[in-house]
C-alpha cells in the first residue's frame, strides 16, 4: 500500500468549515449516529480542553465509490451535496461536532429532545472543567440561544457560534467583554466597590476566554488519515473490519507513553517509580505536571501542542527577529529526556515538601494547596532555575519566589487564562532573578491591591484566598482552643466561629465567610463550640483557664483583642456579627502585609524568629496596659489618645470595613499604638506606679525599649542588622520575656 496513506492534519475552524459545507458522508456499511448527549459533550471538553481526541481515517472519494458504498450524509445535515471524503473511522466523532456547532433541528440519539451545547465561561476560567461544560433541551433556551446579553450576563457561551464564522466568534467575545466593561463602569460610579471588582474581573475573564477560543479554533488540530482514491475497494472494506471505529480519548500522557516506546522510553513505567513520591497532591494529572515542568524550563511555555517538543529528536520553527525562520531540536536523545524528566520529578517533590511546611507555606493538607494545576508546575520550574543561579544570589531568588506565591493566591492572579499567566510569570521572574529593578508589577502593587480584596464574600472554599487565609493560619502557629498546643496537622478541618445554625436563622450569607472560619479540632469544635453562641463558649474557656491565656489561643487565630471583645457581647445580635467581620477582616489584612508587603519572608529564618519574637513581647506589653488601666481608654495619657484617635480615623477613611464604633475600649485601641506609645504609656509619671513592680526602673525600661525599637526597625525596613544591634536586641528580648511573664 505504498503511497496509499497520507497522515496529515486539519484545524477545528476548517473543519468545522468543512463539515458545514457537507464534505463528509457515511457509508452505508457503518453503524449509525449512536452517541448520547452526554458523550457529544465529553466531546467538547476534550477539544476545548486542548486533549487529543484521536485520529481519524478517510477516504478520499469519487463517484462510483459513494455510489458503490451508499453514502448518506452525516445525521441531520441539511445543505448542498458537496461531497468528498468517506469517513471510515471517526463517525461518532465527525457527527458529534456537526451537531453541537451546527445545532440542527433534530433530536440528539437515544432522546426526543434537541439539545444546545455551552461552556459555562466563569466555571471555566477557575479551572471547573467537570462543571463548566453543559448541553440543555433546545425548548428551555429558546430566548437564551437568541438573547446575547443574556448569554453575557449568565457567562453560557454557546458552541453554535462556532459553526458560523471567526467573523462571529469575534463579535460575541467583544460583547462579552464590553458588557462586563459597562457593568464595571456603572458599579465605579455608584461607588459599588464588590461589584466593580467583580464586573472587572468578569470583564478580564472575558478577554482571557476570548484569547483561549482563538487559540483553540485556529490551532487545535485534528490529526487524519487520508487513504487514495485509487484504492480497490475490497481493501477498503478490509481496513474497516480492523479498526476500532469508537473515538477513545487520550490524555498527552497516554499518547507521549505510545510516542516514546519505538525509542525505548517506558514512560509508564517511569513514573509508577515516581509516583509514590508525588502522592500527597490528590490529581490523576500529576504525571503531565512533570512534563508540564520540562516543558516550561525549555521553552517557557506547557499547553498540549507545546509538549510535543519534548519528544527526543523533534524538530520545532523557531522565529528569529529579523522574521526568519529556523528549526531547533529542544531535546536531543533519550538520554536527555530521563536526565530532564528526573530533575523535574525531584524538583516536584522538594516543592511539595516547602509548601507543606508549617513555618514555610502552610500547606497541611492536598485540599489546602491553592491552583494546583499551576502552582506546582510553575514553582518547581522556579526552583530549578534558581538552583543554577550563582550561589550568592540563590537566597534572593527563592524570597522572590515567595513574594511570587502569596501575591498570585491572595490576588487570585490564576483564576483566569492560567495558560498565559504561567509562562508570562516565568518569564518576568526570570528578569527579575537577574535584575531588582524589573520587579512585575503585580508585585509592586500588590501591597494596594490586596486591601481592596473584600473578604466577607469569600465562602467558597475551593477559592485562592480562601485557602491562603488557612495557609496563613497554620503559620501563625493556630493553637488548640482546649489545650493551648499546636494540634497535629492532620486533626485539623476548618470550622465556624459563630455557629452556621445561628447565622442561617438569622438569615445571614456570611456566616459561611472565611472571616467566620478557622482552624480547629473536631474535638474542639463539638465540645467547645457545638450550637453555642460565642459570649456562652468563650465565658467557659475562661473559666477553665484565665482570660489572659484564652486571648492569647484566639489570637494565633487572628481574633484580635477587639474582636474578642465584640465576640463576648451580650447579647449577641447580626450587628456585632458585621463588626467582628470587620475586625478580623483588618487583622488578617495586617497579617498579609506582614507577612508579604513589609518583607518579612525576605529575611534568613533566624532574623524571623526574632521579629516573631518582638511581635510577640508588643502583644503581651498590650495585654499587661489593657489589664493594669482597667481596658479604660480614657486612663492614657492625652497625648497617646490624641495619636491613637488619629490613627484610627485615618485606617477607617482608606478601609470602610473599619467601624471606629467597634474599638471603645482600651484594649482594642492598644492596637494603633507603636513601641513608643507603650513605651510612653508604662512610664508617665501618672501611670509608672501602676507598673513600677513589674519594670523597676525607668532607666532599665528605656534602655530595653530602645533596644528592641532598634531591632525592630532594622527588620521591618530591610535595613543590615549588625552584631551590636542584634546582641542588643536578643537581651531586650530576653528581658521583657522575663518581666512580662
Amino acid at each position: 500500500m505504498r503511497d496509499a496513506q497520507k497522515p496529515d492534519h486539519i484545524s477545528l475552524t476548517n473543519l468545522v468549515s468543512r463539515l458545514r459545507e457537507g464534505r463528509f458522508v457515511i457509508p452505508d456499511f457503518q453503524r449509525g449516529f449512536v452517541w448520547g448527549p452526554s458523550d457529544i459533550n465529553n466531546l467538547m471538553r476534550s477539544i476545548f480542553l486542548d486533549y487529543y481526541i484521536g485520529s481519524l481515517l478517510l477516504w478520499k472519494g469519487k463517484t462510483e465509490n459513494f455510489d458503490a458504498l451508499s453514502c448518506e450524509p452525516i445525521y441531520a445535515f441539511h445543505g448542498n451535496d458537496n461531497r468528498e471524503h468517506i469517513v471510515l473511522d471517526g463517525q461518532q466523532r465527525f457527527t458529534a461536532m456537526y451537531y453541537a456547532f451546527m445545532v440542527p433541528n433534530a433530536p440528539a440519539p437515544k432522546t426526543r429532545n434537541r439539545y444546545l451545547y455551552f461552556i459555562q465561561v466563569d466555571k471555566f476560567m477557575v479551572e471547573l472543567y467537570e462543571d463548566a461544560f453543559i448541553y440543555e433541551p433546545a425548548q428551555r433556551n429558546k430566548n437564551l440561544i437568541n438573547d446575547p446579553v443574556k448569554q453575557y450576563q449568565d457567562h453560557k457561551f454557546p458552541l453554535s457560534i462556532i459553526g458560523q464564522n471567526l467573523w462571529e466568534l469575534g463579535n460575541w467575545v467583544q460583547g462579552y467583554v464590553r458588557y462586563w466593561n459597562e457593568k464595571t463602569r456603572n458599579a465605579h460610579e455608584i461607588a459599588n466597590h464588590a461589584a466593580e471588582g467583580q464586573a472587572r474581573q468578569n470583564a478580564e475573564n472575558a478577554r482571557a476566554f476570548g484569547k483561549h477560543l482563538e487559540g483553540i479554533t485556529q490551532q487545535y488540530q485534528v490529526a487524519y488519515i487520508e487513504l487514495d482514491r485509487d484504492l480497490e475497494l475490497d481493501k477498503i472494506c478490509d481496513i474497516f473490519t480492523q479498526i476500532n471505529s469508537r473515538g477513545i480519548r487520550l490524555s498527552i500522557f497516554d499518547l507521549f507513553n505510545a510516542l516514546l516506546r519505538p525509542k525505548g522510553l517506558k514512560l509508564r513505567h517511569m513514573w509508577r517509580e515516581a509516583e509514590q513520591r508525588l502522592n500527597f497532591v490528590k490529581t490523576d494529572r500529576m504525571n503531565v505536571y512533570v512534563l508540564q515542568v520540562m516543558s516550561i524550563l525549555c521553552q517557557n511555555y506547557f499547553s498540549s501542542r507545546h509538549l510535543y517538543h519534548l519528544l527526543p529528536g523533534q524538530e520545532r520553527m523557531v522565529r528569529e527577529p529579523d522574521r526568519s525562520c529556523r528549526r531547533e531540536v529542544l531535546v536531543p536523545d533519550t538520554a536527555d529526556f530521563k536526565r530532564r524528566w528526573i530533575q523535574a520529578v525531584d524538583s516536584l517533590e522538594q516543592t511539595i515538601k516547602l509548601l507543606r511546611h508549617p513555618q514555610e507555606f502552610g500547606v497541611i493538607a492536598s485540599h489546602y494547596l491553592p491552583y494546583s494545576a499551576i502552582i506546582l508546575p510553575v514553582f518547581a520550574a522556579l526552583q530549578i532555575y534558581a538552583h543554577t543561579l550563582p550561589p550568592s544570589d540563590q537566597l534572593d531568588a527563592r524570597c522572590k519566589i515567595r513574594h511570587w506565591y502569596w501575591a498570585s493566591v491572595f490576588l487570585q492572579r490564576y483564576s483566569s487564562a492560567p495558560h498565559t499567566t504561567s509562562p508570562r510569570d516565568f518569564m518576568e521572574m526570570k528578569r527579575w532573578f537577574d535584575d531588582d529593578a524589573a520587579e512585575p508589577v503585580f508585585i509592586t502593587e500588590f501591597p494596594k491591591r490586596f486591601r481592596d480584596t473584600d473578604l466577607q464574600r469569600e465562602t467558597r472554599t475551593t477559592s485562592a484566598v480562601y485557602i491562603g487565609i488557612f495557609n496563613l493560619l497554620v503559620l501563625k502557629g493556630a493553637r488548640d482552643w482546649i489545650t493551648g498546643n499546636v494540634p497535629q496537622h492532620d486533626d485539623l478541618d476548618d470550622h465556624h466561629i459563630v455557629p452556621k445554625a445561628w447565622g442561617k436563622e438569622k438569615d445571614l450569607d456570611a456566616v459561611d465567610s472565611v472571616l467566620n472560619r478557622t482552624l480547629l479540632t473536631g474535638n474542639t469544635n463539638r465540645n467547645v463550640i457545638g450550637n453555642r453562641l460565642p459570649n456562652e463558649y468563650l465565658l467557659k474557656l475562661i473559666a477553665d483557664n484565665g482570660e489572659g491565656t484564652v486571648r492569647e489561643i484566639l489570637e494565633s487565630h487572628l481574633i484580635s483583642p477587639a474582636a474578642f471583645d465584640i465576640l463576648r457581647r451580650d447579647p449577641f445580635t447580626p450587628d456585632d456579627f458585621e463588626a467582628f467581620l470587620s475586625e478580623r477582616q483588618r487583622t488578617i489584612q495586617n497579617a498579609i502585609e506582614n507577612l508579604l508587603a513589609k518583607f518579612s519572608l525576605d529575611l534568613p529564618q533566624s532574623l524571623r524568629e526574632l521579629d516573631t519574637q518582638v511581635e510577640g513581647a508588643e502583644i503581651r506589653l498590650r495585654q499587661i496596659i489593657a489589664c493594669k488601666l482597667q481596658d479604660d481608654p480614657s486612663n492614657l495619657p492625652s497625648h497617646v489618645q490624641k495619636k491613637t484617635k488619629d490613627r484610627l480615623q485615618q485606617a477607617a477613611k482608606k478601609n470602610p470595613a473599619i467601624d471606629p464604633k467597634a474599638y471603645q475600649t482600651l484594649t482594642a485601641q492598644l492596637q494603633y499604638t507603636d513601641l513608643r506609645d507603650l513605651q510612653d504609656i508604662i512610664v508617665t509619671r501618672a501611670l509608672w506606679q501602676k507598673f513600677e513592680d513589674r519594670f523597676r526602673s525607668k532607666e532599665q525600661v528605656a534602655t530595653r525599649f530602645d533596644q528592641l525599637a532598634e531591632l525592630r526597625n532594622c527588620i521591618r525596613h530591610s535595613r543590615q542588622v549588625n552584631k551590636v544591634t542584634r546582641k542588643d536586641g536578643e537581651a531586650a528580648i530576653l528581658w521583657f520575656t522575663h518581666v512580662l511573664s
